[in-house]
């Protein structure tokens, strides 16, 4: 009997423990899931916080080619294969496009590491020879140009404008361009990439999706155009070639 009595007190003891320890262990795990949550729920706001930029300031040297094609899948099949060659030149391919009016129009932008590279790679007769295997028609218009602006994120159209013209001083040019740049954005277009032909910073290339055809075609031929385009030092009128993007690399 007396076994018995000394026994009760230890079994309500180890009852006893094992509540609280179970009350203590219950009450970690809910503290550690919060604080993981918590964790998780700032990380999350965090990343929606810090938008990505796409926006490139950095000069970009480019060879920019538009030439016509006898059958563009041809072509295309034969411009994949010699990716090889250019890589060998320091040549990277971005974007490839076809002319909207006439989709054997293409055009050719690719990156480049080296312009003195670049420029022997143009000169090159087996870059010759493979534009006849792929059924390039004619001479191709070559121009190496340095991007001093560009757009890289995701636009809502593939339809392009790729516009050269020649400019009195290219920081005039751009002051005022950049001044006033909301102007595409009201009639249909937004800006992509603009720069100027590394050797004659004259020649300057500008490149805009357009969202609106029809805006964008009656502000082409806008007199507000023309006086944006004087107060920019523009001389002459734009030669333009518009196309849809059909990849970016």
């Amino acid at each position: 009997m007396k076994q018995k009595r000394s026994f009760l007190p230890l079994l309500c003891a180890a009852t006893t423990f094992f509540l609280v320890s179970c009350g203590s262990n219950e009450q970690k795990e809910s503290t550690e899931a919060t604080t993981a949550d918590t964790t998780a729920t700032a990380t999350s706001t965090t990343a929606q916080a810090q938008p990505v930029n796409t926006i490139i300031t950095t000069p970009q040297n480019m060879m920019v080619a538009t030439h016509k094609v006898k059958d563009f899948e041809k072509w295309k099949s034969s411009y994949d294969e010699h990716d090889s060659l250019r890589l060998a030149n320091g040549i990277h391919s971005y974007v490839i496009g076809r002319g909207a009016q006439d989709p054997n129009m293409v055009l050719v932008a690719v990156k480049v590491d080296d312009l003195n590279k670049a420029k022997a790679f143009a000169k090159d007769p087996s870059l010759k020879k493979a534009m006849e295997k792929g059924g390039v028609v004619g001479a191709p218009t070559i121009r190496f140009v340095t991007m001093e602006f560009q757009d890289t994120g995701t636009a809502s159209s593939d339809l392009r404008s790729r516009a050269t013209f020649t400019v009195k001083d290219w920081d005039v040019w751009k002051k005022s361009f950049d001044s006033t740049r909301q102007l595409n954005t009201d009639n249909g277009l937004t800006v992509r990439a603009y720069g100027h032909e590394v050797d004659n910073n004259k020649k300057v290339i500008l490149v805009t999706t357009i969202n609106d055809t029809a805006k964008a075609q009656a502000y082409w031929k806008s007199d507000l155009l023309k006086q944006r385009r004087a107060t920019g030092g523009v001389i002459g009128e734009p030669q333009r070639f518009i196309y849809h993007v059909v990849q970016r690399y």
